[in-house]
């Protein structure tokens, strides 16, 4: 289903509680159906634009909805309690409408064209942050008024109903290898989706890979350039706004299991397992509580070096905890959450996804022993 394809919103600002609340056995149904048949969860993200969730971001000046970080990232938590991928696929969305909210409201970054399309156009934005992480991806080369762009880029989460796709490519320059950020419109010549997705869990996100082949991308449309392999002031507010909203929605998988798991526990034929309940409400808070702190420090911190460790420290925290919650969930329900009709066996395989989002076990400490020795962000 293409962006074009869907309505206007119905409304710029839903009272999301309420909406999800109606809607939730509606978006659980298509999140099943997707799983099983590894197809994009197309109904949901519909759902979402008609109900005009894309731009609850979006300040209300300009608009939208005026949710904080801490409203989005909750809106994305309740929201994986009805579709795991779902919720995803849509966290990839508002983290980058929340990216450029930032910069509007801080920078006074000239964004708000954008954002009021995406207020009157239910405009979806695509991530390819699985390509475009410090290094960058893809080559760019200088033609006249612009650049000519090939690239492949990975796990673009939401692809098959997204508008426009922030992404880069590396030019070749006198100074080294640097990163050219852009939109690009979805229906762009040269633009196409390969569907790549098929995996374990999180299948319903269809993050398939997206083919730039020969794609032409004026002067104009570069947003930013940063030299490639390091940290730049834009990474840093990346991981500063990015990942509390992404981890909101394996908090809130991780919720879903525990729920489902004390559940079952109690309708386990002889004494419930009380003691392995108590573990698992015990783990269950400590990862709530993590990622609460996650999201109140990224309200007000600033980006930089500090900040950026800061969120990859409580990241690391919350990652331990999603994956040990789900996995006690598991233990606590017994032989019925081996079956599928319980739905713990779904929510296993999606958690993973949580193990493969930026940094990795090995580049987090690496960050954090640095920063605790004093030494630079780099090297």
């Amino acid at each position: 289903m293409s962006a074009t394809a869907l309505k206007k919103p119905v409304s710029t600002t839903p009272d999301w509680r309420a909406v999800l609340a109606e809607m939730g056995p509606r978006l659980e149904a298509e999140e099943i159906r997707a799983d099983a048949t590894n197809e994009f969860v197309a109904e949901n993200f519909a759902l979402l634009q008609q109900q005009g969730f894309l731009s609850l971001a979006v300040p209300t000046e300009l608009g939208g909805g005026g949710l904080s970080r801490s409203e989005l990232a909750e809106m994305l938590r309740t929201l994986a309690h009805h579709g795991s991928a779902t919720a995803l696929a849509f966290a990839m969305h508002t983290h980058a409408t929340a990216g450029a909210v930032w910069r509007w409201r801080h920078q006074k970054a000239p964004v708000d064209g954008l954002l009021k399309r995406i207020v009157s156009e239910g405009l979806q934005l695509l991530s390819s942050g699985g390509s475009d992480w410090l290094p960058g991806s893809g080559e760019a080369t200088r033609v006249d008024g612009g650049y000519k762009i090939n690239a492949r880029k990975v796990f673009a989460s939401g692809a098959p109903s997204a508008g426009l796709f922030m992404t880069g490519a590396i030019e070749n320059t006198a100074e080294g290898p640097t990163v050219l950020q852009f939109g690009l419109p979805m229906s762009s010549p040269g633009v196409s989706i390969v569907e790549s997705w098929d995996t374990i869990g999180m299948r319903g996100t269809a993050s398939h890979d997206v083919l730039l082949k020969d794609v032409f991308v004026a002067d104009a449309a570069i947003s930013a350039r940063r030299p490639a392999g390091v940290w730049h002031p834009m990474m840093h507010l990346i991981a500063m706004v990015a990942f509390p909203l992404i981890y909101a929605v394996y908090t809130g998988i991780a919720e879903k299991a525990y729920g489902m798991a004390v559940a079952a526990a109690a309708k386990r034929h002889g004494a419930p397992p009380v003691e392995a309940v108590g573990e698992l409400a015990t783990e269950w808070a400590a990862t709530r509580l993590a990622h609460d702190s996650m999201v109140a420090f990224s309200e007000t911190a600033q980006p930089g070096p500090a900040t950026t460790n800061e969120i990859f420290i409580h990241r690391a925290l919350v990652c331990r905890g999603v994956l040990k919650t789900v996995e006690l969930a598991m233990e606590v329900a017994g032989g019925a959450s081996y079956f599928r009709r319980l739905g713990l066996e779904r929510l296993f395989r999606d958690i993973q996804g949580a193990r493969f989002h930026p940094l990795p076990t090995g580049e987090q400490r690496r960050l954090a022993g640095r920063m605790a020795l004093g030494l630079p962000i780099d090297g």
